[in-house]
């Protein structure tokens, strides 16, 4: 399966409880434009009720089904209307990814008296005091719950650290009852073992247990075609090699499973890789930042290196590449939001190209109304037609100059009007003789995004001179192809 994948969500939807509901209404548009997979958000109730975006995890079990919180349904719906926009997706051979939290949970119902230990929050490796008793909001009993599903308690044994002192009123890292932090973890600030929130403890055999427990559980409610796994460098690196050969197994099929290891060191995505076991694909956060760079480099970054460090010229069968997401977006504790006039230059660059599996952000297809910022629009959908209609044969490069970049996709002979050329520039005017195939010897050939309204008319071997706008990008294909994406 050649997938194209759609980050269904963004920051600031909406807090209707609508949104399972919606994705239902839209499949005839991710139909139309090639999109066969949805990165669903976080589906159990969160911390901050119907606020919640998904990652303040505070009952797994609850998936818009029991008042807690102050709110039934979550910021996305019931969990009926999510199995039925689950269902919906998978009859129209869309698949389903389940966005997974496993690192913390958040808004404990009850204190605890723990002793611990307090951590420098620039290295976790720095003790800085003595073990004290302190209060932490470690106790979850689910009263909404009353039990259904599962009736496990999670107490301080099920988490290592927290972040607060309800006694003192003192925020610090805290590390419980002298368990240490774990060692194969992302190295960042010493040990990036602690992130937020009370800290699961994965070294706790209740803990795993019941995280496989839960993970059996949800598999067969909702029966989703795969994962994305929040946070994965705050996690044993290990971890989820045991959870997901048993979820393979319960599924009786191969899973889909994306994990997010927020790093732009490429040597760090290829250890979790071979640490994980080869099941995880990850996302190209490398990739991310070159696109981001080379937005706001003003035409001084070398297009020639765009893939220099990345996961998918490193390993490409397992790299996720994408544009923006929710946590890049403007606002967010990561934001590197995509400079507007190379949006269309950077989603070429992932759906366009053979290898790696291309993630569209939800707030680039249909915009993020509270920041004022507008879906990209046409150009975005047209790419994601050539994308599914027109990207067959050989790709053939022509990297060969540091603004202006191009490649081609041969099109195959019992697909006539399959092919096209690519033409991109961060600086002035430029133009690419590029040869697309012999197959295509005569055929006139224009910019799909209507940039440039050049007629090309390809010689006898499929050759061409394709121009280019400053600071724009191009995308020719057969002039009748051209027509027939327009009038959709």
């Amino acid at each position: 399966m050649r997938r194209t994948l759609l980050q269904a969500f963004q920051w600031e939807l909406e807090a209707n409880s609508n949104h399972w509901n919606l994705l239902g209404e839209e499949i005839d548009y991710f139909k139309e434009l090639g999109i066969n997979a949805l990165w669903l958000p976080p589906a159990p109730k969160g911390a901050a009720g119907v606020n919640d975006v998904g990652y303040g995890t505070y009952d797994l079990y609850d998936l818009g089904e029991f008042d807690q919180k102050d709110t039934v349904p979550t910021k996305y719906g019931t969990k009926a209307e999510y199995i039925n926009a689950i269902k919906k997706l998978q009859k129209n051979q869309i698949e389903v990814y389940a966005d997974i939290v496993f690192n913390h949970f958040m808004g404990a119902d009850e204190t605890e008296q723990v002793s611990a230990v307090k951590y420098s929050w620039d290295n976790r490796n720095q003790q800085i005091s003595d073990e004290e008793e302190i209060e932490a909001w470690t106790r979850f009993t689910f009263p909404g719950r009353q039990g259904k599903y599962n009736d496990y308690v999670w107490t301080w044994r099920n988490f290592s650290g927290v972040d607060y002192d309800a006694h003192n009123k003192d925020h610090a890292i805290f590390n419980l009852a002298d368990k240490g932090w774990l060692s194969d973890v992302d190295s960042e600030n010493g040990n990036f073992d602690y992130l937020m929130g009370c800290n699961l403890d994965m070294t706790y055999e209740e803990t795993v247990q019941q995280l496989d427990r839960w993970g059996k559980w949800f598999l067969a409610e909702t029966d989703v075609d795969g994962f994305r796994l929040d946070a994965v460098k705050h996690i044993q690196f290990d971890f989820f090699v045991d959870w997901l050969l048993r979820r393979r197994k319960e599924k009786g099929a191969p899973l889909f499973v994306v994990g997010e290891y927020w790093t732009d060191e490429l040597d760090k995505l290829e250890n979790y890789i071979d640490s994980s076991g080869n099941l995880i694909y990850l996302f190209d956060v490398p990739l991310h930042f070159n696109l981001y760079q080379a937005s706001r480099s003003n035409g001084d970054f070398d297009l020639r290196e765009i893939f220099t460090g990345t996961l998918v010229e490193s390993r490409p069968d397992y790299a996720v590449t994408f544009v923006d997401n929710h946590d890049t977006q403007k606002g967010q504790s990561l934001e590197s939001w995509i400079d507007g006039w190379f949006k269309v230059h950077a989603y070429a660059l992932i759906l366009l190209r053979k290898i790696g599996t291309p993630t569209v952000f939800w707030g680039d297809l249909y915009g993020i109304p509270t920041q004022n910022i507008g879906a990209v629009g046409k150009s975005l959908e047209y790419l994601l037609k050539i994308r599914c209609h027109l990207a067959y044969g050989n790709e053939v490069d022509y990297f060969d100059d540091p603004n202006c970049i191009g490649w081609v996709h041969t099109g195959e002979f019992e697909k006539e009007l399959s092919g096209f050329a690519v033409v991109l520039t961060n600086a002035d005017a430029n133009q690419k003789e590029m040869t697309i195939s012999a197959i295509h010897a005569g055929k006139t050939f224009v910019d799909v995004l209507q940039n440039n309204e050049t007629k090309v008319v390809l010689d006898e071997n499929g050759r061409g001179e394709f121009p280019v706008n400053g600071g724009q990008i191009s995308v020719y294909v057969n002039e009748d192809v051209a027509e027939l994406i327009w009038k959709q």
